[in-house]
């Protein structure tokens, strides 16, 4: 918990130079006076032991250390032959005022206490702010009248705001899913055995995360809207099944056996694929691993828990549910088949012509099997180019209910100057539709909220949400228009930015790096190699606001003690030093006590005595002869220029570059950008380093790169595992790369970049792309193996017969996604990227599967029967019955 603005107390004790001089008094006596005479006592006891014989044991208290202004001000600070007594009052001005002056903090342009709180790690924020809301209102109890307090900004809302609209979309997408059921099942019995896999499903992942520690956060939420789609998947393939079979004239119960006779392999596969996929994200490490393991393990225990529901519950279910074809409907169905019977029907038929449409085309695509080939190479160089052409991103660009401002005034600007133009900026702030507040903190810089007249920084809390519905009320489209608006503002450099996406990784959005000085060139060079790296920036289209607040021509007054003139003049170098401090620096002197605490007592002279260079020279203080001496005899100041804060990173002088992308650059592109002007500006012995945000980018690399081949890697070897072979899996794995290319052209079109949310989509299509080429693959596999179908006529009559469970499951699952590419509101740009890429992906590899998957089956059985027969050749030939008859022995 900081305070800004307040802080502790402190009795301050304001000095009058002329006055002590008058006096023949020093600083240095001042401050002897109130160390001698404000000091911690403990007097002792009377009859302590060891004291034998003593009847009564007493403590002596005595009033040591000084409590209140009076007390301060009745200090005897010098004594005369004459009697006469010098108390401090008559000095200096005494009061209780601030320990510290250089942050003024405002509230809507009015004088106001600010107290960030903040989280401590591995703290709930949620509980968090329930606490601090609770200790608040209690502590309100004892404000004094007319004082009061307000929350203005709590970033646990923006949590709660983000989960509250994850649930709605799970909600919403439960009932998409639900739509999609039931107009493929067409019964109220058959329908609701996929439903209640749903709540199976997600009280199942919530008990499993419990138990492994982990929290229901927007993560692991956005992970369970995925999984809608997912888990409904395996459920519905059974109960299609059994009603195929029942439709054949089984009894329920013998169409469950004969369903699952052939579906629990798929299933199986289909599960460990999705484990496979998911499994290894888990272990990713860094910031992009925290992000992928959420969802990694949310999906992947889902999955778990609807196969095991769908090999068990689901069957049961159906036998026990599912009437026998040509049995008389019940209530519910006539009910629904006389609201919808007319709907299905043209459904029905609709689709019989789909399926029949499709089988012709399926056919034309297995006659033109190597232009089928042709073609996808030419679609896997096209996804090569488009993914490519994607700008590389990191965490997107969110709304997070504030704006931040960074004011800086010319370098030495008084704190006065630097407040009247911090209330402008908030004046012209509150007049923008969307802000609700200005809280403004003159006197701060941005750069590790270190103090600094001439730096202020204000914070604009936003509406609501729910008050900001239209895209002009954003909070870019705010910080853009503010921004337009500051420019009318001649005395300082202002800036509206949008925070982070991740708090706790800096104070602005954009990137931020630190320039280092490794040769100790000194800050003109550090300035100059800034300086013509931050012109180019202004000049690049991918870069927008890049800015600095390193600053070097602050002005400065060298004070050189004259060490000749001092010795002369009889003046220890010690005294004069403490003159200094003590009029114009101030001083800690010592303690005392007030409320029940203790504080500070700071000497300083009164303002009006530090304020110009001409108050610097009649300051007075004593030689070794008891005379007083001006320092303006024994001191020569000088002004220079310099830097108002030497900072230093990884041990290196540094100067800062905030900035970020321009509208319609990703934070990559920013970054590549940045790096390449820096790389050709900077002069030997000049290097950079990237922090906060723009660090973690960098450090996570390629990560995604990797993961996607990784999680193919591993896929292929289940799979390898589950058919024990080496070939089948390849007509599985080849429809993979179709998922990229639609999610790809989704992402241009949407103008959005490759950032993590986008890779975390792309890893779901590889399972579900698996999944519906498993469906094909199985039951060709099963044809073949049990009835005798040569691999075209069997995958052509697998894809027939599983069109109806691929298209429903890939319907249900992309439905169930519509919420995400909709979304608005808290978090709704990182739900729309990964909504965007899963939808357009989803429909675009259902497409190419249902074609392409039969022509890789065909591929890959036909090349597997040519590689076996050319072994069983080889092996033939170089049998013991081939081998040439021996030549005879001669003698």
């Amino acid at each position: 918990v900081q305070v800004f603005g307040g802080g502790d107390y402190s009795m301050r004790v304001w000095l009058d130079p002329q006055k002590l001089a008058a006096r023949n008094l020093t600083a240095g006596d001042v401050v002897a006076a109130i160390r001698e005479q404000n000091v911690q006592v403990a007097a002792g006891q009377l009859g302590a032991p060891p004291s034998p014989g003593t009847q009564f044991q007493i403590a002596l208290n005595a009033a040591g250390r000084l409590t209140d202004e009076q007390q301060f001000r009745d200090i005897i600070v010098k004594t005369g032959d004459d009697a006469q007594v010098v108390r401090l009052g008559d000095i200096a001005r005494v009061e209780l005022g601030a320990q510290a002056y250089g942050v003024r903090s405002l509230l809507d342009n009015k004088p106001s206490l600010a107290i960030p709180v903040f989280q401590s790690p591995g703290a709930n924020a949620l509980e968090l702010s329930g606490r601090v809301r609770k200790t608040m209102e209690e502590l309100k109890k004892n404000f004094p009248e007319g004082m009061d307090y307000g929350i203005l900004y709590d970033p646990t809302q923006f949590v709660q705001q983000s989960i509250d609209a994850v649930l709605h979309t799970l909600l919403e997408a439960i009932a998409l899913v639900v739509l999609v059921v039931i107009l493929f099942l067409q019964t109220w019995r058959a329908s609701l055995i996929p439903l209640i896999a749903v709540p199976v499903s997600v009280v199942g992942t919530f008990a499993v995360l419990l138990a492994f520690g982990f929290s229901i956060n927007t993560l692991s939420l956005f992970g369970l809207v995925l999984a809608i789609g997912i888990v409904v998947d395996d459920a519905i393939v059974v109960v299609e099944n059994v009603e195929r079979h029942i439709a054949e004239g089984l009894s329920p119960l013998e169409a469950t056996k004969a369903a699952m006779s052939e579906v629990s392999r798929p299933i199986i596969a289909i599960t460990l694929v999705l484990v496979a996929v998911f499994g290894p994200v888990a272990f990713v490490s860094g910031l992009t691993g925290e992000f992928y393991r959420q969802f990694a393990l949310t999906i992947a225990i889902s999955t778990v828990i609807s196969a095991f529901n769908s090999l068990t519950l689901s069957p049961a279910l159906a036998a026990v549910l599912l009437k026998p074809h040509g049995a008389k409907p019940d209530l519910l169905m006539r009910a629904m088949n006389r609201l919808l019977g007319r709907f299905f029907k043209r459904f029905n038929t609709g689709f019989a012509r789909a399926g029949d449409g499709y089988s012709r085309a399926l056919g034309i695509t297995m006659r033109h099997g190597a232009v089928a080939l042709a073609i996808y190479g030419g679609l896997i160089l096209l996804t090569w180019f488009g993914f490519n052409s994607v700008p590389a991103g990191f965490i997107p660009a969110m709304d997070k209910q504030y704006l931040v401002a960074v004011a800086q005034l010319p370098p030495a600007a008084s704190l006065d100057r630097t407040e009247a133009v911090t209330r402008r900026i908030a004046e012209i702030a509150l007049k923008q539709p969307g802000v609700a507040h200005a809280v403004e903190f003159a006197g701060m810089s941005v750069n590790g909220f270190t103090q600094s007249s001439s730096a202020s920084l204000i914070f604009f809390p936003l509406d609501d949400f729910s008050q900001r519905t239209s895209k002009a009320l954003s909070g870019p489209a705010i910080a853009a228009a503010l921004n337009q608006k500051m420019a009318s503002i001649q005395d300082a450099f202002v800036i509206v930015v949008t925070p982070p996406p991740v708090i706790g990784l800096g104070t602005l959005g954009g990137f931020k790096l630190q320039v280092e000085d490794r040769a100790d060139a000194g800050p003109q060079a550090l300035f100059a190699a800034l300086s013509q790296a931050l012109g180019k920036a202004y000049q690049n289209p991918a870069l927008g606001g890049a800015f600095s607040t390193y600053q070097i021509n602050v002005p400065q007054l060298n004070v050189d003690v004259d060490r000749v003139k001092a010795k002369r003049e009889n003046v220890r170098l010690s005294d004069v030093f403490e003159t200094l401090q003590v009029y114009l620096g101030s001083l800690y002197v010592n303690d005392f006590n007030r409320f029940g605490r203790t504080y500070q007592v700071v000497a300083q002279a009164d303002a009006p005595f530090r304020s110009q260079l001409d108050d610097v020279m009649p300051l007075k203080t004593r030689n070794a002869a008891g005379e007083m001496v001006p320092l303006g005899s024994v001191i020569n100041v000088s002004r220079s220029f310099g830097p108002d804060v030497v900072q230093r990173y990884n041990a290196y002088t540094s100067a800062d570059i905030n900035g970020g992308p321009a509208p319609g650059y990703s934070s990559g592109q920013a970054q590549a950008a940045m790096a390449k002007i820096l790389d050709e500006t900077l002069p030997r012995g000049m290097s950079y380093e990237w922090t906060d945000l723009a660090y973690q980018q960098l450090a996570s690399g390629n990560t995604g790169l990797l993961v996607f081949p990784l999680c193919v890697l591993f896929v292929f070897l289940v799979l390898a595992a589950q058919y024990e072979s080496l070939s089948l899996p390849l007509a599985i794995i080849l429809i993979v790369p179709m998922c990229l290319l639609p999610a790809v052209t989704a992402l241009k079109l949407d103008h959005g970049d490759n950032n993590i949310f986008t890779q975390i989509g792309l890893l779901v299509l590889v399972g579900l792309a698996c999944k519906n080429a498993i469906l094909i693959v199985e039951f060709a596999k099963h044809l073949q193996e049990e009835h005798g179908r040569d691999a075209r006529t069997a995958v052509l009559e697998a894809a027939h017969l599983r069109l109806r469970p691929i298209l429903m499951t890939s319907m249900a699952f992309v439905m169930g996604v519509v919420p995400l590419t909709l979304a608005t509101g808290a978090g709704a740009e990182v739900r729309h990227a990964l909504g965007v890429t899963v939808f357009a992906g989803m429909i675009g590899v259902t497409g190419f599967g249902l074609l392409l998957t039969p022509v890789f089956y065909v591929f890959v059985r036909r090349a597997s029967r040519h590689v076996e027969a050319d072994a069983a050749r080889h092996t033939d030939a170089d049998s013991p019955g081939h081998l040439p008859a021996p030549e005879p022995l001669h003698d």
